[in-house]
């Protein structure tokens, strides 16, 4: 049985690849110190005896008794919300936590991925993006924790792999969307979706003429793993190229719910892209992967997810505000 340690297991991204994992037959070892996670989304993988839980801060020492096969290291905050308030937990887990992983790679010689984001890219002048492209980031900007923490993180994995001759992987995640996303979290779907199941206005950021282009979890957590499989070294784009502006996709939410909420605008935040669309060629050519589910699909499977949430959970959900946060 291979044996496979999963960082921000309980997270969104986390969650649904410690399922794949099992369901491949893998013992999993997943790892979470629940700042951003939740056990919730992992409590049914509790009774397997393939399963083991750890609550722990990647950004210290990680030991993991006996032999791994595979480390996957997706511990971060990935929303605006999360990282406003948390800057520095967001770069010590993409700088420490990603050092002590490659480290534990390297004694138990197992194949390393980091989860990397699109981020990397900055807000893009270059479009669609293609792994060869640098980016254009502003690195003391209220979003360069993030953006910073993830370029980092590539940097000393390529570094290990090129030094050490590490078995490494790099995956550059864009928009991914489905169950088990927090209504909290700030980022568009969960944020127009809570708006819409309270009965509010839509808040659309700017003009809404900036563009994204959103891949289902399934086919995410696909991609993922195939790239883990393969042998390709170098980063790899996994995301869904069908781009569209914030304000249409905010009407597509108001159709879908079948609400008769307007759409507010208010200011485009600091740094925030204008662009997001991924280039899958490489996909597509090593891999063999491209996504399947549609965005009407996917869309109408998370909502139904939202609509099965409690009214505590609705009630709780933080609007986004990217211009306060705390100081912790």
């Amino acid at each position: 049985m291979k044996r496979t340690l999963i960082t921000g297991a309980a997270g969104f991204l986390g969650s649904h690849l410690c399922d794949r994992f099992i369901a491949e037959g893998h013992e999993v070892f997943a790892m979470d110190n629940l700042i951003t996670g939740d056990l919730k989304n992992i409590e049914h993988l509790f009774p397997l005896e393939n399963f083991t839980f750890y609550n722990h801060d990647v950004t210290n020492f990680v030991h993991v008794p006996g032999k791994l096969d595979y480390i996957l290291h997706f511990a971060s905050p990935a929303s605006p919300i999360d990282y406003l308030k948390i800057p520095i937990q967001t770069l010590k887990v993409g700088a420490l936590g990603t050092h002590n992983l490659l480290g534990l790679a390297k004694e138990k010689g197992a194949r390393f991925m980091i989860a990397s984001t699109s981020e990397i890219y900055g807000d893009p002048l270059v479009h669609p993006q293609t792994e060869e492209y640098y980016g254009n980031v502003n690195t003391i900007g209220p979003r360069g924790v993030y953006d910073e923490a993830k370029r980092f993180q590539e940097s000393i994995t390529m570094a290990y792999h090129r030094f050490h001759g590490l078995d490494t992987r790099i995956v550059r995640i864009f928009n991914t969307y489905g169950p088990r996303m927090r209504l909290n979290d700030g980022r568009v779907i969960p944020a127009f979706m809570g708006q819409a199941l309270r009965g509010e206005d839509l808040t659309v950021f700017g003009d809404g003429s900036q563009t994204r282009s959103f891949c289902y979890v399934d086919d995410e957590i696909e991609g993922i793993y195939r790239l883990l499989m393969s042998d390709y070294t170098h980063p790899v784009n996994i995301g869904n190229p069908n781009e569209i502006t914030i304000k249409d996709f905010a009407e597509e939410i108001i159709k879908l719910t079948g609400t008769d909420q307007k759409i507010i605008y208010k200011p485009l935040p600091k740094d925030d892209p204008m662009q997001r669309q991924p280039d899958i060629t490489k996909a597509k050519e090593i891999l063999g992967w491209e996504p399947k589910v549609g965005r009407e699909e996917g869309m109408r499977k998370t909502f139904e997810y939202f609509k099965g949430l409690s009214k505590e959970d609705l009630e709780k959900t933080e609007h986004r505000d990217f211009t306060t946060h705390n100081k912790k």
